[in-house]
């Protein structure tokens, strides 16, 4: 995983990394990724992802889950 020390956004250096469930909302439709692991500035809200946790978050998106696309193929 990265290691951040410092927000891209607003240069804040209290940047911190967090693994916990994350939730969110797809066209409507609400799912979670289990213990996703990112970075999080506390000054100004800022989220990164590496490539591991845009795996993960994409593995879970309803959009390219298997059911989906089953149904936007038939």
């Amino acid at each position: 995983m990265l290691e951040i020390t410092t927000c891209p956004t607003c240069g804040g250096k209290r940047i911190r990394r967090l693994r916990q469930d994350w939730k969110d909302e797809y066209q409507g439709v609400a799912y979670e990724v289990p213990d996703l692991e990112y970075f999080e500035c506390p000054d100004c809200g800022e989220k990164i992802y590496d490539r591991s946790a845009m795996r993960k978050i994409e593995a879970h998106l309803p959009a390219l889950s298997g059911s989906a696309l089953a149904r936007k193929s038939a």
